[in-house]
């Protein structure tokens, strides 16, 4: 069984527009942190579904380490995969290492109803114990890994939004207008703010120049949309994008004009708009909040402070973690519209 530390697991990755969203920590079978034999690996006598996972006895010879301490480690873990009931883990040690205050922390983890048996991953945390390195990945560490980057989003991420007001669920999506994997989903971007109707849900631009010649002149037409017609043309202005993404590779002007129309904007007052100074600055600082938070691929989707390669996770999975991280927040959106009594 393979598991990932990182935000959702490493079955849902995905090449999407962006670089590529590294994924994997080192994993193996289930074995003690310490040297020698590890226990018997339990059997499957039958075919009958598996039962509940079974962890080994916590050995106290696996904990050197004075910090983080295991609640630490199971408030992060619980950040990192609470939204998923079947998910179970185990603080197996927690140990110092040649690298001075760089501390091994083991886990046990796995899906009940899958294996008996759990698999193992490996992170290591800063001597700062605010950062966690799992393989070639660095990520935030602590009981809310994600508060820096809501707090940011929730200050900068000023760009249109449907839904809410309010910034108590806050979710943030940075997208190319060019991007394939951004039109597939802005289904799901729909299909969100029709579940959860209190999340404020804010669309931030972030086109890829080097891959997608047009999608730059894409986003400053959408700003200045949003800004003669208000959020709700704006969506519909990205949406008749998408619809006729194709011709932005070879008649892009006249793709863009038929979709600023569509919007009901004025396609004469948006193309001027778009070349002014102003415009191109507000493409440029959304690019720039991108990069701050760290952005590395379109589309991704911050859900308050946690990101989310939107394109590559199940409908079902997303929903999920959203009325997760809602519930976590005290939100009153604790459980989408469209199941709630």
């Amino acid at each position: 069984m393979k598991i990932s530390i990182i935000a959702i697991p490493a079955i849902l990755s995905a090449a999407l527009c962006g670089a590529s969203f590294a994924q994997t920590p080192q994993t193996q079978q289930t074995a003690p942190p310490a040297q020698g034999p590890g226990p018997a690996p339990l059997q499957l006598n039958s075919i009958a579904p598996p039962a509940k996972i079974q962890f080994p006895p916590q050995d106290p010879k696996n904990f050197t380490a004075q910090s983080p301490t295991s609640e630490e480690v199971n408030s992060f873990l619980k950040q990192l995969w609470g939204y998923d009931p079947n998910r179970v883990w185990q603080v197996a040690g927690i140990q110092k290492t040649d690298a001075p205050n760089v501390s091994r922390v083991t886990i046990f983890v796995g899906e009940q109803g899958v294996s008996h048996t759990p698999a193992t991953t490996v992170f290591f945390v800063t001597p700062d114990g605010k950062h966690a390195i799992a393989g070639s990945d660095v990520i935030a560490f602590g009981a809310n890994p994600f508060a820096e980057v809501q707090q940011k989003l929730a200050e900068q991420a000023l760009g249109p939004y449907r839904g809410a007001k309010t910034k108590d669920l806050l979710l943030v999506e940075f997208a190319d207008l060019q991007c394939p994997h951004c039109k597939e989903a802005s289904a799901s971007m729909t299909q969100l703010a029709q579940d959860f109707p209190t999340a404020r849900i804010v669309f931030e631009n972030f086109p890829l120049t080097t891959v997608h010649p047009a999608a730059e002149k894409a986003a400053e037409y959408g700003v200045c949309v949003a800004q003669e017609k208000g959020n709700a043309a704006f969506f519909q202005y990205v949406q008749a994008v998408y619809d006729d993404q194709a011709s932005l590779a070879s008649h892009a002007d006249q793709a863009l004009t038929t979709a600023v129309s569509k919007a009901g904007a004025d396609p004469a007052a948006v193309a001027t708009c778009a070349a002014t100074p102003a415009t191109k600055a507000a493409v440029a600082a959304s690019i720039k909040l991108g990069q701050d938070v760290g952005v590395n691929q379109t589309p991704l989707l911050f859900v308050n402070g946690r990101s989310i390669p939107v394109a590559g996770v199940p409908y079902n999975t997303l929903k999920q973690i959203v009325s997760f991280s809602a519930q976590d927040q005290g939100s009153s959106m604790a459980v989408p519209a469209t199941v709630r009594k």
